[in-house]
């Protein structure tokens, strides 16, 4: 016997290549499922699917003022809350992603700091940048406003929620 065969296992012969492509096509499959769960299928209602192994649910970041949209943050101290980062990583035009607390923070014009959340309205995929003045979800490309997280293109037919952000020092926080 060869070594590019293997033993009989029910009076057939397998060749080493054979065996070896089985093995990596049951790999792309089963490392696609959670891709493919996360596309989801059908019509989004504007909210977050639920993901597998929460027993409680989606979780999206606190929003404010309803549908009138986020608040500028006050550039005064004393500000408590969660910090997210320094002021000096978000320019003027455009943003910044902070993954772990699914927060996107702007800053549209000098001084004027927004936040919204970090999961995008259509499939509830994460935020993956911000570029050229536009929020973008790399998933199904649906990109959103820096000033009001209104869908600009993509399928995002719902704008990002706004989340509560104020500067305290030098760091940008989340409000509680």
């Amino acid at each position: 016997m060869s070594d590019d065969t293997l033993a009989p296992t029910d009076g057939q012969m397998r060749d080493r290549r054979s065996l070896l492509r089985c093995a990596a096509i049951a790999a792309m499959v089963g490392a696609s499922a959670p891709i493919l769960a996360a596309c989801g299928g059908g019509e989004s209602t504007g909210s977050a699917p639920t993901t597998t192994g929460s027993s409680s649910g989606p979780t999206s970041a606190p929003t404010t003022g309803g549908s009138t949209g986020p608040t500028s943050a006050p550039t005064t101290g004393g500000a408590t809350g969660k910090v997210l980062g320094p002021v000096s990583d978000i320019p003027v035009g455009g943003g910044k992603v902070f993954t772990d607390a699914k927060v996107v923070v702007t800053q549209p014009t000098a001084g004027q700091f927004k936040g919204f959340s970090a999961v995008c309205t259509h499939q509830g995929n994460p935020i993956g940048s911000v570029e050229d003045g536009q929020i973008i979800c790399p998933f199904h490309q649906s990109h959103f406003s820096i000033a009001d997280g209104s869908p600009v293109s993509g399928p995002a037919q719902t704008a990002l929620p706004a989340v509560d952000v104020a500067v305290s020092g030098t760091n940008v926080v989340q409000s509680a």
